[in-house]
């Protein structure tokens, strides 16, 4: 299937934790600035550098490190939540550290100067969050004047409030922005703030603040090629991450078991909603005479997908098409090169009644044999395992593949891939396909049989 160019907003968004690779030249880490003004590329107003000031012994850069010596291979920011010392942060930003502890290791800078290392407690992958802990050297934890606390759930925020995002960006400086709220992204799976502002990478993991200086959520993405769109997870699934998590003792190994029962968790919900929604109905093809669908075609509804679409001009010659992508616009982030937890489903309809019998049938399995179905040397994911059968999907003649990834370090999570071609027309063709992302061995099955059952001919019993 060859696709349209994606528009989705999972394709643009970037994560704000900055691989120290991502400065032009190696730069020495400035030292804290004395005022907000300083810290700020742009001007500040009264209410943030009130803000600033009085937040800044709760703001920490945080750094990790190769583990036999002190050079940086990422940062990110983090601040203080407790006086006994955590901390809170992206799970992104200490992901190298959880997943290869024994190669790297967490430091952190405080904008008032204050240094020391860092414990990892907990992490919720979806969420993208982390729980830390200030220690020094002994490995005691570090005591602070002052936490930062949250907005209570019972106070929500009214779209245009002014709020105010601290972080460390570009690995440059301490620097409060200035921006809005604008609301919740809409159709999503999870609440995702989206702030009209400027956010930078180095920023992932800071505090946004409110006119008090509570924290409203904390800083996680932004929109590549656009203009004050960036993105915020919301405050409250930080303060359950505390509360579940304040007494956790240090992880201790790899965190690829803790993935893995997230990841199963996630896959249930993600599973269980989307096969409770009906699929939309949408006419693929004419039938006699252009006397309504040729076919039942599964769309999915659009609560937690985008859907998008494109088709060939009217007087283009040879084949046409129509073609239809529906895509969660978020995954999880599980490493630099692992993103999972995520659905799409694609359709292309065919019609190849100015090219004949023969010259279609070459073209329309063509596109079948040229889908992706993942690489043989992925070092995260086994090959794909398929298996192909013609089958009668609710009346329609149809040759189907399902095939299975297993994901290597975390047993029983899997990625399924789902083919359907419709066979019953000498010069029109319909191909689909379903795939899910990071899911359990039961969840692949359910979702695979969902896919296909929202085929079949107009009228036919699903």
């Amino acid at each position: 299937m060859t696709l349209f160019p994606r528009r989705l907003l999972a394709s643009l968004l970037l994560p704000l934790a900055l691989p120290l690779t991502a400065l032009a030249q190696p730069k020495p880490v400035p030292e804290p600035p004395d005022t907000a003004a300083s810290a700020a590329a742009a001007p500040l107003s009264a209410s943030a550098r009130r803000l600033f000031d009085a937040s800044r012994a709760q703001l920490v850069q945080v750094r990790t490190l190769l583990a036999q010596q002190d050079s940086q291979s990422s940062v990110g920011s983090g601040f203080v939540v407790s006086e006994d010392g955590l901390i809170v942060s992206n799970y992104h930003v200490v992901s190298q550290a959880a997943l290869e502890p024994a190669g790297y290791r967490l430091r952190f800078v405080g904008a008032d100067g204050r240094r020391g290392s860092l414990q990892l407690l907990a992490i919720d992958v979806r969420h993208d969050l982390s729980l830390l802990r200030a220690v020094d050297e002994a490995g005691k934890p570090l005591r602070f004047a002052r936490a930062l606390a949250f907005r209570p759930a019972t106070e929500p925020l009214d779209k245009g409030d002014r709020i105010y995002s601290m972080g460390h960006p570009q690995d440059v400086a301490f620097a409060i922005v200035e921006g809005n709220y604008n609301g919740l992204v809409e159709r999503r799976f999870d609440p995702l703030i989206y702030y009209a502002g400027s956010l930078n990478p180095g920023m992932s993991g800071g505090p946004v603040l409110d006119e008090q200086g509570r924290v409203v959520g904390v800083n996680v993405s932004m929109l590549l090629f656009s203009q004050q769109m960036s993105f915020l997870i919301p405050g409250g699934f930080a303060e359950a991450l505390v509360q579940r998590a304040k007494d956790a003792k240090p992880i201790q190994g790899p965190v690829w078991p803790l993935l893995r029962e997230q990841l199963l968790a996630y896959g249930e919900e993600l599973t269980q909603r989307f096969t409770a929604q009906p699929w939309r109905p949408w006419g693929g093809g004419q039938g006699e005479e252009g006397q309504g669908p040729r076919w039942r075609i599964p769309i999915p509804q659009e609560q937690f997908l985008r859907c998008w679409g494109s088709s060939t001009p009217p007087d283009a010659k040879g084949m046409r098409f129509q073609r239809m992508q529906c895509r969660m616009d978020h995954a999880l982030f599980l490493s630099g090169r692992l993103h999972t937890g995520y659905l799409d489903v694609q359709h292309e309809i065919y019609d190849g009644s100015r090219l004949g019998a023969w010259r279609f049938a070459r073209q329309y399995s063509a596109s079948f044999k040229n889908e992706n179905l993942g690489r043989s040397n992925d070092k995260d994911r086994t090959a794909p395992h398929c298996t192909e059968s013609f089958v009668d999907a609710q009346g329609l003649p149809a040759r189907a593949v399902v095939c299975l990834r297993a994901h290597r370090k975390m047993d029983g999570i899997h990625d399924v891939t789902v083919l359907l071609t419709a066979v019953d027309q000498p010069t029109e063709g319909l191909l689909g396909r379903f795939d899910a992302h990071g899911v359990g061995f039961e969840q692949a099955m359910k979702l695979a049989r969902h896919f296909l059952a929202g085929y079949g001919k107009p009228g036919a019993a699903r």
